[in-house]
């Protein structure tokens, strides 16, 4: 999402590279570029002029340190004041109560019914709780359909009443039927219009003042840019929100919402949307976006991602392969499969400090390893399991290429970085956990 920022913001630093000291002159002008940077992200203007006279301030106060170079200075105060725009710390949701209540508000197609679903799995995954989800948009043609087909894929059960066209009613009832049969927390989905209306705020203020939620969450569509942050302002104005959520944060935008949201509207952005997937959201942390932002990774989420997908007793195992140069194709499989659980593959690779910057000419998406896994699939088991057999025989190369549909140059290609791949993996047998990034290099390059 901040690509465009980050690069011109890199720019903006390397007019400080190999100055001696900072100095109002070349501060003024480094941040003169920073502010037009911020401003093509899409930042308000008021919020970028804000950040910048707060840094150079700082800057300018921090200059005692000569021992620091100008540049790593204006890194690290940029980077502070980034975070601190944000909100500083990553704010949890309050799910205290028998049941916790959230309420989620936001237009047509901030993506709020399916974010509804995500929170919910999330609960159910990793706090265990047993949510239900209660729906409350009786406009919007299918929308209870959707959002029971969401609930099936998570295994979340869905509260409706489709003949009912009264939502605080439904509302009530949910949360009664909650009550009576054990949820922990209730999650309800209300309509959203394509535009704010006086209907749609008066029906949620309702609703707002019927079940007292202990979460009011506000989804915006991230890649609405400034129009995001004044229909927050608007939302807040008469609901008084407790936190944001940020949607399609995956997708081709400029980034200002997330940049000017929190300043605006007072409230912390309490997570963030990666793609489609039940699991493609995250908690947001300021501090990890400030280090995306600046090209720095965020290897602290890449670690935790691979954390949840990691088997303890599957990374003892191929230790041991590894220690022995045992890793063949089925363990590559494996860890190409490890990785895609992980995640949409893009995002992975931003987080991974220097990657995003080697990676950014590359088409990288969700099937970036699909060629590689029907060359393996071409294999036999025995071939799989004898990676020697495929590198020493022509014949077999030429099978696997005409049954994966691949050239055989690509054969070749994937068989030398596998080999490449599998002599790192050895050097790396005495880590305690499996080296995931070693697959990056085996994404084609567009």
């Amino acid at each position: 999402m901040f690509e465009n920022l980050s690069e011109r913001l890199e720019r903006s630093f390397k007019i400080l590279k190999g100055e001696g000291k900072i100095t109002e002159v070349n501060v003024a002008e480094t941040l003169k570029d920073v502010r037009k940077a911020l401003l093509d992200a899409d930042v308000n203007y008021k919020v970028a002029k804000q950040f910048t006279d707060t840094v150079k301030e700082k800057a300018l106060g921090m200059n005692v340190l000569t021992s620091v170079r100008p540049g790593q200075l204006m890194v690290k105060v940029v980077h502070d004041e980034l975070a601190t725009l944000m909100g500083g710390e990553s704010v949890d949701i309050d799910i205290k109560g028998h049941p916790a209540v959230i309420l989620m508000a936001g237009l047509q197609g901030s993506g709020k019914t399916t974010f509804s679903a995500k929170l919910a799995n999330l609960l159910k995954a990793k706090r265990a709780k047993k949510p239900l989800l209660i729906a409350c948009d009786i406009y919007r043609p299918a929308a209870i359909d959707q959002l029971k087909v969401l609930g099936e894929q998570i295994g979340v059960t869905v509260y409706s009443e489709p003949e009912n066209k009264e939502p605080v009613k439904i509302a009530l009832n949910g949360i009664h039927e909650a009550k009576a049969k054990g949820y922990d927390v209730v999650i309800i989905d209300t309509a959203g219009r394509l535009a704010i209306d006086e209907m749609m705020m008066q029906e949620i203020t309702a609703i707002k003042e019927a079940v007292n939620p202990n979460e009011i969450l506000f989804v915006v569509d991230s890649m609405t840019g400034q129009d995001a942050v004044n229909t927050a302002k608007e939302f807040n104005d008469r609901l008084d929100f407790t936190g944001v959520i940020l949607t399609k944060l995956d997708g081709d935008t400029r980034g200002g919402a997330a940049l000017s949201i929190r300043t605006v509207v007072t409230k912390p952005i309490k997570f963030v949307g990666t793609g489609e997937k039940m699991d493609a959201f995250d908690v947001f942390h300021p501090s990890r976006m400030a280090d995306r932002i600046l090209g720095m990774g965020d290897i602290v989420s890449f670690v935790e991602r691979a954390q949840e997908q990691f088997d303890v007793e599957e990374a003892k195992r191929l230790q041991k392969k590894m220690a022995k140069n045992k890793f063949d194709y089925n363990d590559f499989l494996e860890q190409i499969g490890q990785i895609k659980k992980m995640g949409n593959i893009k995002d992975i690779v931003g987080m991974i400090p220097g990657l995003n910057k080697v990676t950014k000419d590359m088409d990288i998406n969700d099937d970036a390893f699909k060629g590689i896994e029907a060359m393996i699939y071409s294999m036999t088991p025995k071939e799989r399991s004898n990676p020697d057999l495929v590198s020493n025989s022509q014949s077999r190369r030429n099978r696997i290429a005409k049954g994966s549909g691949q050239p055989v140059q690509e054969i070749n290609r994937m068989i030398k970085q596998f080999e490449q791949t599998r002599k790192m993996m050895k050097t790396m047998a005495g880590a305690k956990m499996p080296n995931l990034m070693g697959m990056g290099n085996m994404m084609r390059r567009k």
